[in-house]
């Protein structure tokens, strides 16, 4: 059961894990294709190259055809030729991938009961949050100093209209370990990727709510 921290990071409290999170299947297949599109949806997909017939110049053939002892050649800006044109090579294309509704939810599910299973979420009270300087918002997070070096990879989640998510953005802004977004904008590569979750209660129960009411 995760810890319900105040603005100095003592307990409060301990919540039960909703049992959307305590029932849900390791879906390891689903959690595998949601990272894949998540990546892939944020390549650019801008890389290009020429073909032969865009490379400039090579209208003239290099040399006759016949009596120089060379290879025939019919234009310097044949793939094989310093500065040819390129063969198969990349162009502007989307990356771009579709996964339907259901089972992006049943991902993001199964990343949530991975860290909870894990105990690597911890539920701030937002209320309370006092920290204006990066030294008592390290203490707070880690303990001590030694954390904004050495600690668990934090994020932390809160809710769009949190009251004090500008408080608590300016006073992690410069941690390297620790990053900071909204419930709307976290996704399963992020859930996945830091070692540590830490959620405000309201941005937790907002993801809750949310994924109730998709079912």
């Amino acid at each position: 059961m995760p810890n319900v921290i105040d603005g100095a990071g003592a307990v409060l409290r301990e919540v039960a894990v909703h049992e959307l999170f305590t029932n849900a299947a390791v879906a390891e297949h689903a959690l595998f294709r949601a990272v894949h599109r998540e990546f892939a949806n944020t390549r650019a997909g801008t890389a290009s190259t020429k073909k032969r017939d865009e490379v400039a110049g090579g209208g003239k053939k290099p040399w006759r055809q016949k009596g120089t002892g060379r290879a025939r050649q019919g234009s310097i800006r044949s793939p094989q030729w310093r500065h040819g044109g390129v063969v198969f090579g990349p162009q502007p294309r989307s990356y771009a991938e579709d996964l339907n509704k259901k089972e992006r939810r049943v991902a993001f599910v199964a990343a949530l009961a991975d860290r909870f299973r894990s105990g690597a979420v911890t539920l701030l009270d937002a209320a309370t949050f006092a920290p204006s300087k990066t030294a008592e918002c390290v203490t707070l997070l880690f303990g001590d100093r030694k954390g904004a070096v050495r600690g668990a990879t934090t994020l932390i989640v809160h809710a769009r209209a949190e009251e004090n998510a500008a408080t608590i953005a300016r006073a992690v802004r410069n941690l390297r370990r620790v990053s900071i977004t909204d419930d709307g904008a976290l996704d399963v590569k992020d859930v996945l990727r830091f070692e540590r979750l830490v959620f405000t209660t309201a941005a937790y129960d907002a993801i809750v709510e949310r994924l109730t009411r998709s079912r």
